[in-house]
């Protein structure tokens, strides 16, 4: 084996076997160091502020609401993925996309990320789905969506999900064995199901969820807006706001905030599979990984700058008040 080109040495990842990958590209110096503090950084935000609203709403009575539980699912989810899928993508791209782990550690690897994200995906449906019936059946809202039945839904997602990660394993073991189509070299740990296969999981894992989502919302949306309309007619008309009106103003901004959340997720999942099929580079499929990697930090961003209860959980959680005798009691909706 020729380790020596006209222009450069070729660097592989695993030099003394004939089918190693070889490296995509090398770094500087100053490179791996601006590398070796930025995603540890990125990693332990993502963590830490989920965490924050993972204690806040397991914490608090006041937030064990249906709609909580599935924002607390979403929470797990990204916390999941900072803690496992975001370092492991950080160590893969430090290593210029050479897996050192084995074989097993990859499978682990592939089928967490795969769980992780599908999960977080489904946890958006349901949002959308509670947000619905919120703003659009307000009366029937209580009825129709139980703390009961969203821990169900959130359980059969994850249950899905789950499966969905096994299958997508099962399918790239498969076709490592039986077809002689996949180039496959040692060191490389990569999902790479072909053309066919790579369209249905961008049906089932991405265009399905997120046309559920985005044709919920536009309903939402265009009912949020009569909602609002109403309401201010009677505030400059000097009529009485009735408490009917104001419970529909705060579902309407609560409604607002998860669509961001919903939107922040679809950008970040949008250049990933575009670029999977545009662009054959892994260098700009690590790169678009990443963009969705950072979502799932902006959702706790996204709930301090628009809910006050999560700040003042914040608070309670960061001066350790929560250990106090019945805080969990405590009213965080009030001033």
């Amino acid at each position: 084996m020729a380790y020596e080109t006209e222009d450069h040495e070729t660097q592989y990842c695993f030099p003394d076997i004939n089918s190693s990958c070889i490296k995509d590209f090398e770094y500087s110096r100053h490179e791996y160091i601006i590398m070796y503090v930025i995603f540890p950084l990125l990693s332990a935000w993502a963590v830490l502020l989920n965490l924050l609203v993972i204690i806040s709403i397991s914490h608090f009575k006041k937030l064990h609401t249906p709609t909580n539980l599935i924002i607390l699912s979403l929470a797990v989810a990204d916390l999941l993925i900072g803690l496992i899928v975001m370092p492991v993508d950080a160590i893969t791209l430090i290593d210029a996309n050479c897996w050192y782990f084995g074989e097993t550690i990859c499978s682990l690897y592939i089928m967490a990320t795969v769980l992780l994200t599908t999960a977080a995906l489904g946890s958006l449906v349901l949002i959308a789905v509670d947000r619905y019936v919120a703003v659009c059946y307000p009366l029937h809202y209580s009825q129709k969506i139980t703390t009961t039945k969203t821990v169900i839904s959130i359980c059969l997602s994850w249950a899905f999900s789950l499966s969905y990660a096994l299958s997508i394993v099962i399918v790239l073991k498969y076709l490592t064995i039986n077809s002689s189509t996949v180039d496959v070299c040692y060191g490389d740990c990569t999902i790479s199901l072909g053309l066919p296969l790579f369209i249905a999981d961008a049906l089932i894992a991405f265009i399905f969820p997120c046309t559920i989502s985005l044709t919920l919302y536009m309903r939402i949306f265009y009912v949020v807006l009569q909602h609002v309309k109403v309401i201010n007619s009677l505030m400059k008309g000097g009529k009485c706001v009735t408490e009917g009106s104001v419970k529909r103003k705060s579902e309407s901004k609560a409604t607002l905030t998860l669509g961001i959340i919903v939107v922040v997720y679809m950008l970040g999942y949008v250049p990933y599979y575009t670029c999977y099929i545009l662009v054959n580079s892994v260098t700009a499929r690590v790169i678009v990984a990443w963009m969705w990697n950072i979502t799932t930090f902006l959702d706790p961003l996204i709930y301090a700058i628009f809910y006050p209860w999560f700040r003042k959980t914040v608070k309670h959680i960061l001066t350790l008040k929560i250990f106090q005798p019945a805080s969990s009691l405590i009213n965080i909706f009030t001033e």
